[in-house]
């Protein structure tokens, strides 16, 4: 039964997209563990961009620091 959790920063993956990766997950753990599309599970949380650091940094200051450095370009 396997458990596949997922974590995305929440900046508007649609439901279209989420569904495809659930779907995706589910096929590839069939295809290449032979596991049961109808006991695994997968899980998708989305972050909160404040609430996920990479670097010492919130992934919010980051990418604001990205925009304005693409902006002065």
């Amino acid at each position: 039964m396997p458990y596949v959790h997922i974590q995305i920063t929440r900046e508007g993956a649609t439901v279209e997209q989420k569904a495809e990766l659930i779907r995706g997950t589910t096929e590839l753990l069939v295809r290449v563990l032979d596991k049961n599309p109808a006991t695994t599970f997968v899980v998708i949380e989305e972050v909160d961009t404040d609430h996920w650091g990479i670097g010492g940094e919130t992934v919010t200051v980051l990418r604001q620091r990205a925009r304005e450095q693409g902006a002065r370009r």
